[in-house]
């Protein structure tokens, strides 16, 4: 069964509240080619204002992962080779089973992208998801931005690049769809076929999965999860800061009971048969306690958070500019600030 994941491996998550249909997928050219700093910085306080009103987060970082996780390094170049390309806002790519729900996702940014038109699309995402992150509590994420956009459906990547987290019909993982067969009986190897595939290695495989941490599975967009939870039904949420808030849609299910702070709360929790029967345990999760490779990274995130940041942040890094084809990043004041400059 395919899971859409905040790790890529992750299960559909999101916070986000119900977003009302608009347009999807606007062709552009290469929005990033003359983006400056202060577009960035003022996209990036855009997203922020968003994140801390709506407690979005979680879809924003699926939303980015799933851009990223078609990536194939055996593939071409840009755009060919799938990846950070914001490809994903085209049909038909943003209508693949993986990622049902991301729409919505899309749908919450386009006001980042009307007010900073010189901002790519495959930045925004990929901006979104790292703030996501670090206003959670988690680590910063020492992102690079210019990424040059995808212009059109043609560049989408093809179904079937993402993991599963449960198996299918016939027991087996993955498929032969993608660009890279990743069928496998074996949890283990079917992501091990899809994380090889995209260039990263087991401790990136068990240091993306503790981004579980984060959000939730909806049985509408991922097949798995419960309509609500004692953890999901509407009660407060706990925040990064301490606080609590209300604002989010209730249900489906969490990995961990403070579902909207970013900790290594994930790997404590999958370590421990005492856990609440209502958090997820995923055959994907399981995995990572039990098998000789990935297990000692398990261990070693569930004894220190500081270590699981650490290696976190180099890991969404690396993610996230899988297949991007950068330009530079113009020191130039935005063109609103250079006009009160010289008035």
């Amino acid at each position: 069964m395919k899971i859409a994941c905040a790790s890529i491996l992750l299960a559909a998550i999101s916070g986000a509240q119900a977003f009302a249909p608009s347009p999807l997928g606007r062709s552009t050219a290469s929005s990033s080619l003359s983006v400056t700093k202060a577009e960035l910085s003022g996209a990036e306080s855009m997203i922020d204002s968003i994140l801390r009103e709506k407690n979005c987060g979680p879809v924003f970082v699926r939303l980015a992962w799933h851009d990223s996780g078609t990536y194939d390094v055996n593939v071409g170049s840009f755009p060919s080779a799938g990846g950070a390309i914001g490809s994903i806002r085209f049909s038909p790519e943003i209508d693949h089973g993986a990622n049902a729900g991301l729409a919505g996702a899309v749908r919450l940014l386009e006001p980042v992208k009307e007010s900073y038109p010189g901002v790519s699309y495959a930045d925004i995402f990929q901006m979104a998801s790292a703030r996501a992150i670090a206003l959670a509590g988690g680590p910063i994420v020492d992102m690079k931005y210019g990424r040059v956009d995808a212009t059109g459906p043609e560049e989408c990547s093809p179904e079937g690049n993402l993991p599963d987290a449960e198996a299918g019909p016939g027991g087996k993982f993955g498929g032969p769809g993608g660009t890279a067969p990743t069928e496998d009986s074996a949890v283990e190897w079917h992501l091990r076929k899809v994380f090889y595939r995209m260039g990263l290695g087991d401790e990136e495989i068990v240091a993306l999965s503790g981004a579980h941490t984060f959000g939730r599975a909806y049985a509408d967009r991922s097949g798995l999860g419960a309509e609500k939870t004692k953890f999901t039904d509407g009660a407060a949420a706990k925040l990064a800061d301490g606080s609590t808030t209300t604002s989010y849609t209730p249900g489906g299910s969490p990995w961990v009971e403070n579902w909207l702070v970013f900790d290594n709360s994930y790997f404590t929790t999958i370590n421990d048969a005492s856990t609440d029967e209502e958090l997820l345990k995923l055959t994907s999760d399981k995995i990572l306690i039990k098998d000789a490779g990935f297990k000692p990274f398990a261990m070693k995130f569930a004894a220190s958070q500081s270590d699981f940041f650490e290696s976190y942040a180099k890991a969404h890094k690396a993610l996230s500019e899988l297949g991007s084809k950068f330009e530079p990043v113009s020191e130039a004041a935005a063109p609103a600030e250079a006009a009160a400059a010289t008035a």
